[in-house]
């Protein structure tokens, strides 16, 4: 095979041709041979680029966050920093929700680009004009991050495309769980699988930052402005 007309073999193409693969195949059936296959080459031109799935796993999840933060801006000086970093957080969901498996890939998987040093970068500067010290502002960035990638992992689990008949329904909840036995349980299932997700996650959001802005310092303006 030859290299497929119009693309330019490197980390981004294959990168790019592999998250397209997941609507397909989903992460656990994607291998080399198909991305070669889609990008109309043999596979060994691939591991010129990418040694192995491992470093194909990392360029899908620098595509990912590099696509998520295209255009980000500090703080406008009158925007609350709690807003700024759920507007934030809501980009990399919206960027993991694009691609079946999107939170799988991206989770544990190495990303060195420049896109993410910046972010951390602005991230760290907008939490330290907020009043957070050093060592509090450096914590907050990774549990943004892991809270995202868990919740979306979830979020995509309960589509349930990984099953024949989707076991996340309200419907197959509500004949799971014994009401009678176990009323608050029965209630919470079925009242989650039918929750607004979009809303699901910012509440938690503002739970975790109610949290950090109540454990860094009893002083800490809980909706100060940065700037």
């Amino acid at each position: 095979m030859s290299e497929k007309p119009g693309v330019k073999l490197d980390g981004k193409a294959i990168a790019v041709a592999a998250l397209d693969l997941l609507d397909e195949t989903g992460l656990d059936g994607l291998t080399m041979r198909k991305v070669a296959a889609a990008l109309n080459v043999q596979a060994p031109a691939l591991y010129w680029h990418v040694k192995n799935k491992r470093e194909l796993l990392d360029a899908m999840a620098q595509h990912i966050f590099v696509t998520a933060v295209a255009g980000l801006e500090g703080p406008r000086r009158d925007e609350i920093w709690q807003d700024w970093l759920i507007q934030l957080a809501a980009r990399l969901r919206r960027s993991m929700l694009r691609y079946r498996d999107g939170a799988r890939v991206a989770a544990g998987t190495f990303i060195s680009d420049e896109s993410m040093w910046r972010t951390v970068e602005l991230t760290l500067r907008t939490l330290e004009d907020a009043g957070l010290d050093r060592t509090a502002a450096e914590r907050v960035f990774p549990i943004l991050l892991h809270y995202t990638t868990g919740f979306v992992i979830e979020e995509q689990a309960r589509t349930g495309a990984e099953y024949g008949e989707n076991p996340y329904t309200a419907d197959h909840l509500g004949t799971a769980v014994d009401p009678a036995r176990y009323p608050r349980t029965a209630r919470m299932v079925t009242g989650f699988a039918a929750a607004d997700n979009d809303r699901e996650y910012e509440h938690g959001l503002r739970v975790i930052l109610a949290g950090i802005t109540a454990a860094v310092t009893p002083t800490l303006a809980p909706g100060s402005a940065t700037g």
